[in-house]
């Protein structure tokens, strides 16, 4: 069971994303169109409430990760009080999230402390309070028939709600302000430097794992835990113990098992791991033994070939010695030779006459 899953039960809601804004100071693009993290805003928003029975996007019809109940404000754009107006009319659970879209680090444990408070005793409902101080309650959660009830007394005051600024409605409900970690998730983008600080933040060293599974399990399509430092280990261990393309295709084998077995992806993570360190063994035991091999042939090699070595030189010595031997006396020999020759020569030749 998840911790949405828990939530629910305990909580059963519906939520309500005001959707319809002018985003004049973003240009009059598409706010909860715009991109953070590979995702549109909105996206993001209703990936943080899963659970809800019924969610409601007060706006201009536009895709959505999950199914929604489209409606629209009296007049369009008319406002946030507008807006929720338009949205409760499609809302049956007794408790109504209410969040505005444009809110990229939203999570469920924000969603979950909300409803929490707000099933406190003595309170209409619950909203963040954000580092500043500020009440926001555009991320909030109220008791549905108070809310009502708020409305159609700023109704019957001001005779509309359109135009008409939230802290009317706030004045008239009991709420509780939940603050701590949770109030991170106030951050929202009305201005292009807010986008610019967004993406960049989904980017920091401690985030961005976590932001990068979250967007592609929502793009694939996928609900599961994904315990990101076991993972982590086994690429390692398969890149270390085995070779590092396998460390990309072991996690996916992981996945591709828990998904077909029905496992539990940490247990399946430790067997593979345990698999890459049983050939990361295996390859060090024998590199081992290469080693003590070479290493002894090392040895055997170096005595014999100081043991050619020496034969090769008494043999050259020896050969050296014969042959300067032969040399002596075949050049001594042959100079006897020569000698004599040229005397029997000069023996038999007449005496020249003097010159006249």
């Amino acid at each position: 069971m998840t911790d949405h899953q828990t939530a629910h039960e305990q909580h059963p809601y519906d939520v309500v994303v005001p959707a319809g804004g002018a985003a004049r100071r973003l240009g009059g693009v598409d706010k909860p169109a715009v991109s953070v993290g590979g995702r549109p805003l909105l996206d993001r928003v209703l990936d943080a409430c899963p659970d809800a029975a019924t969610a409601v996007v007060v706006g201009p019809e536009r895709p959505t990760v999950r199914p929604v109940v489209h409606a629209r404000e009296e007049p369009p754009g008319g406002g946030p009080l507008a807006a929720l107006d338009a949205g409760l009319r499609h809302s049956t659970a007794p408790v109504v999230l209410v969040l505005s879209a444009d809110l990229p680090f939203l999570t469920g444990m924000t969603v979950r402390a909300l409803l929490a408070a707000a099933a406190e005793d003595g309170v209409d409902g619950a909203l963040l309070r954000d580092a500043e101080g500020r009440d926001q309650p555009l991320v909030a959660a109220y008791r549905a028939e108070p809310l009502r009830r708020a409305l159609d007394g700023v109704r019957a005051e001001h005779g509309a709600l359109a135009g008409m600024p939230l802290r009317v409605l706030s004045g008239r409900l009991a709420l509780r302000r939940v603050t701590g970690p949770a109030a991170a998730a106030s951050f929202d983008c009305d201005t292009w430097e807010d986008i610019e600080a967004a993406r960049a933040r989904i980017r920091e060293h401690g985030t961005v794992l976590d932001e990068w599974i979250t967007a592609a399990k929502a793009e694939l399509g996928i609900e599961l835990d994904v315990d990101t430092a076991a993972l982590l280990d086994l690429a390692r261990d398969a890149a270390h113990g085995v070779a590092r393309p396998a460390a990309p295709l072991t996690t996916f084998l992981v996945g591709y098992a828990a998904a077909q077995q029905g496992r539990d992806v940490t247990d399946l993570a430790e067997k593979a791991a345990a698999l890459a360190n049983r050939w990361a063994a295996e390859a060090t035991e024998n590199a081992g033994a290469t080693e003590g091999a070479g290493t002894a042939g090392g040895a055997g090699a170096g005595e014999g070939a100081g043991t050619t070595g020496a034969a090769e030189k008494t043999g050259a010595a020896e050969g050296a010695g014969k042959a300067g031997s032969t040399g002596k006396a075949g050049s001594t020999e042959a100079a006897g030779k020569a000698g004599a020759t040229t005397e029997a020569a000069t023996e038999g030749e007449p005496e020249a006459k003097p010159a006249e």
